[in-house]
């Protein structure tokens, strides 16, 4: 590829972002934005860690609470490639995690059963989703964990849901669950006993065992990365990664019972029917749709049908109907009133787009259509050096978003103001494997989150509110 000088220009910036750490860019210093990014004081510098793991703020330390091989109260072993996580008010002031396990059957070797599936006999098969016929069971699924803030302990730990396919995120529900989701297609074949492509429902209680993997039909099938479910009206938007994917609501026939059945919609921007929101460049080096941070639609929704879509064609057929397309939309959250979701290939150098969503206060009904919600590009940074491919993210305690990149060099944590200011929160000094799950325990004062690859999972303290809170 020949090297432009505006390809210069944007490498030297995404290195100066990084040598200069917390100081301020000023407006234009993006050659490839129309509007400014820049970075705003956060917790201070990362100072390198010793033990070669996490890269902190000085004041700030952490845990590794959980990783990959260890023995579990039920057992079985910690399963790898822990993803999504969300985070729960437990008995007596502690807190309960339910955490993902992005696994195929392939994966033996990150396996809770045992890399020759030795432990497989210890579960209740019954409560398996799917035993592959005998001969490749699904080895994805969720565990559970009990942890203590106060003395930062981790007191127990099991799997809650077995044998489902690629769990990768998910979302909390206000009734006090984790809806997990297969990121994942895969049909009843020779090798699967049933189809993939749901979300299922996980209480987060601490009922130690299994609970019954029940998928979720009426959400759709399709590759589910992430749910948000707005408390007001029991709504829940879904997330779907694909390079063309759509983005989702789930009407519930009666709120709180996903599984009673609902009405699954998209979204379609009002006047600009499907209109691609990802600001890729085309082969003439232009973006034939351009969006510009802060813009904003009125949006109204469409009904789907054939929403079990056996030839994984649901997207396409939303998209010609009218739906807006957007670039890997991942993780998503719902806090300050508002859905905050990132797609991880959006943008110019599809380094990644954040999208806020402000449901209309008539949501879901038919005073929408004069009252519609509103979608909103927040930051699109075009700089690795800021963000590089967000994917899960949370709302902190303080306001600001937190977000864990999934991209190709260094990983970090990113806090993200409400004005789009970001700022450094921690290093993976490990290796360059993504961040997952990030949540905030309830009483604030812990931040979990995964490293993938590694299979650990960290509970990490410091002065959030002393620091933050004064800045928010």
């Amino acid at each position: 590829m020949t090297t432009t000088r505006r390809d210069f220009l944007r490498a030297a910036v995404a290195v100066s972002v990084g040598f200069r750490g917390l100081k301020e860019l000023v407006a234009g210093d993006d050659p490839m934005s129309d509007s400014p990014v820049w970075t705003v004081p956060g917790f201070g510098p990362l100072k390198a860690d010793t033990a070669g793991l996490l890269d902190l703020p000085d004041g700030f330390s952490y845990r590794v609470i959980s990783e990959l091989g260890q023995p579990m109260d039920d057992g079985l072993i910690v399963p790898g490639q822990p993803d999504g996580m969300g985070s729960f008010a437990g008995p007596n002031g502690m807190t309960i995690l339910v955490r993902n396990h992005e696994l195929d059957p392939s994966m033996v070797d990150r396996s809770p059963f045992g890399p020759k599936g030795e432990l497989l006999h210890k579960i209740d098969q019954a409560k398996a989703f799917d035993l592959g016929h005998g001969k490749r069971p699904c080895i994805g699924g969720t565990t559970t964990l009990l942890y203590d803030t106060r003395s930062q302990e981790l007191k127990r730990h099991y799997l809650s849901l077995a044998c489902t396919e690629y769990n990768c995120a998910g979302g909390v529900t206000p009734w006090g669950s984790w809806v997990t989701c297969e990121e994942t297609v895969e049909r009843a074949n020779e090798f699967y006993e049933h189809d993939h492509g749901y979300p299922f429902e996980v209480p987060a209680d601490l009922t130690q065992g299994l609970h019954k993997p029940t998928p979720i039909k009426p959400m759709g099938r399709f590759r589910h990365e992430a749910i948000a479910v707005d408390p007001r009206t029991m709504i829940v938007y879904q997330t779907e990664d694909r390079d063309e994917g759509l983005w989702y609501r789930y009407l519930p026939d009666k709120p709180g019972e996903l599984l009673a059945g609902g009405k699954l919609q998209a979204l379609v921007v009002k006047g600009r029917k499907s209109l691609d929101t990802r600001n890729w460049l085309d082969e003439s080096g232009n973006i034939p749709t351009p969006i510009k941070v802060g813009e904003k639609f009125d949006v109204e929704w469409m009904d789907l049908d054939e929403i079990d879509s056996p030839k994984d064609d649901l997207r396409f057929r939303g998209f010609d109907a009218g739906a807006a397309r957007f670039a890997r939309a991942e993780g998503t959250w719902f806090g300050r009133g508002v859905v905050f979701f990132a797609c991880t290939t959006g943008g110019r150098i599809q380094k990644g787009q954040i999208w806020k969503y402000t449901p209309s206060k008539a949501e879901g009904t038919a005073g929408e259509s004069e009252k519609p919600g509103t979608l909103e590009l927040f930051i699109e940074p075009n700089h690795a050096g800021l963000i590089e491919n967000a994917d899960n993210l949370t709302v902190a305690p303080w306001g600001d978003l937190v977000v864990c990149e999934d991209g190709s060099g260094d990983q970090y944590l990113v806090g993200v103001t409400p004005e789009g200011g970001m700022y450094k929160i921690a290093r993976n000094a490990l290796s360059h494997s993504e961040f997952a799950g990030a949540c905030f325990s309830p009483d604030g004062s812990t931040l979990f989150v995964n490293m993938q690859s590694a299979g650990k999972t960290f509970a990490i303290t410091g002065p959030w509110r002393e620091i933050r809170g004064n800045n928010s």
